[in-house]
């Protein structure tokens, strides 16, 4: 490894950092830049894997020649061919005109696939071709065509599960896979994490003329737990943030902690980091079996409970059939009674026993208060008459009326009963409101 050269093209490509893995990944591309073979670029999300295909090409014989990056995850399904390889005219209904894709345009030069795992299996069977042959075809139009690319791609995917998964075509993979190279996260690089953090506040102090924002030592010792599921592109924005929001030029611990930054002691790729030193902890595979259980104890409670409020329901269905009507329809009494209305004292209800009224045998809430004219007196004892509630209920609508002068509201509030239930009854009844009361 040329040290000399490595650190040259880092200044020229203002990367940041002495990670061992970061060197040996520059490395790798400069070494393979003068070949014409593919390369795969693996790494999470945010690493900066669109720095060494820029490498590549600038160190290739290509370096005079066109150099595209594209990001085929951004591309639409429906017209990623048509954007690769071109199409003819009328190929497609918004297809107005004859057109060249990044395969003819970047002839002779290089060609980066950012997000290559995103392809669809029809677009990766026409990119083998042309890995393969040199050849393709443009959409809708029969006539082969060839090219003089060379293919650069990189993917933050598994791509060992993604054929498994058959989402991505192994033999498009090994082909792509000449030459691999790995970018290292964030996490993984100890102390280049507190360079890029200076190099991002000189940047950003630059630019909008403000002081550069320092980190205190409690302050670097989070900066190294927290996994950064982000990368580098998470830790400038962070910095941005920070240097323009925060009005403390020297950042603690407590500061950041302020943002997000959080004392992770295992990364997402598994390590437990202990200082700098680093252990692997194999991830175990994830079991279904505990939320399976849960789903089936929460069913079971459900099914219960329905089963008890379908009971209730019932209970209070009989309950409500077997109350018994009277006059009034709402009490029970406990004996038979044959109540008539004395005209000296219309509130007051004679009978030939003392009337004993049970509560309801629907228990209202609250605080019920029972009709005035219900209720346990001593009166002479009168004739009985074995009338049925329906008669005695008219019967006692009529004199009521009579009692009112006809007025439907006095007469409903006398009997306890709402005007509409008053206006009902008497249609029932068929009665003559003018005629019945001057009988």
């Amino acid at each position: 490894m040329d040290e000399k050269t490595i650190q040259q093209v880092k200044q020229r490509y203002g990367i940041v950092g002495n990670y061992e893995g970061l060197n040996r990944s520059i490395d790798v591309a400069i070494q393979v830049a003068p070949t014409e073979l593919s390369v795969l670029i693996n790494g999470e999300s945010g690493v900066g894997k669109e720095i060494l295909p820029r490498i590549i090409h600038d160190h290739s014989t290509r370096k005079h020649n066109k150099y595209f990056a594209i990001n085929c995850g951004a591309l639409p399904e429906g017209t990623i061919d048509s954007e690769l390889f071109g199409h003819k005219k009328g190929a497609f209904t918004s297809a107005l005109d004859d057109r060249e894709g990044y395969f003819s345009v970047a002839n002779k030069g290089t060609l980066f696939l950012d997000e290559v795992g995103e392809l669809p299996l029809t677009t990766q069977a026409r990119l083998l071709r042309v890995l393969e042959t040199g050849e393709y075809i443009r959409v809708g139009e029969s006539e082969v065509r060839k090219t003089d690319v060379r293919i650069v791609a990189a993917t933050n995917v598994n791509m060992q599960k993604a054929i498994r998964e058959g989402k991505f075509r192994e033999d498009l993979y090994y082909r792509l896979n000449t030459i691999p190279i790995s970018i290292p996260p964030l996490r993984e690089r100890g102390r280049d994490i507190e360079l890029l953090f200076r190099k991002f506040a000189y940047d950003i102090s630059q630019k909008y003329r403000i002081e550069p924002v320092r980190l205190t030592e409690d302050a670097r010792e989070l900066l190294l737990k927290y996994k950064w599921p982000g990368n580098i592109r998470q830790m400038r924005n962070l910095v941005e943030q920070i240097s323009i929001i925060s009005q403390e030029r020297e950042i603690t611990s407590d500061i950041l902690r302020s943002y997000g930054v959080t004392d992770d002691s295992l990364g997402e790729t598994g390590l437990v980091l202990h200082g700098s030193n680093r252990m692997e902890r194999p991830i175990e595979p994830h079991s279904y079996e505990k939320e399976r259980d849960m789903l089936f104890q929460l069913l079971s409670s459900i099914g219960k409970e329905v089963k008890d409020l379908k009971e209730l329901v019932h209970r209070n269905l009989d309950d409500i059939q077997n109350i018994p009507t009277n006059p009034y329809g709402l009490y029970e009494k406990k004996e038979e009674l044959r109540p008539s209305v004395s005209y000296g004292n219309p509130s007051v209800i004679q009978q030939s026993k003392p009337y004993i009224v049970d509560k309801p045998a629907y228990q209202p809430q609250g605080n019920v208060s029972y009709p005035q004219h219900i209720q346990e007196v001593d009166v002479e004892p009168i004739e009985e008459t074995h009338l049925s509630n329906k008669e005695l209920m008219k019967k006692n609508i009529i004199e009521s009326l009579k009692r009112n002068n006809g007025n439907r509201k006095k007469t409903a509030t006398e009997l306890d009963i709402s005007e509409r239930t008053l206006y009902r009854k008497i249609k029932d009844y068929g009665l003559d409101i003018k005629g019945d009361i001057r009988d």
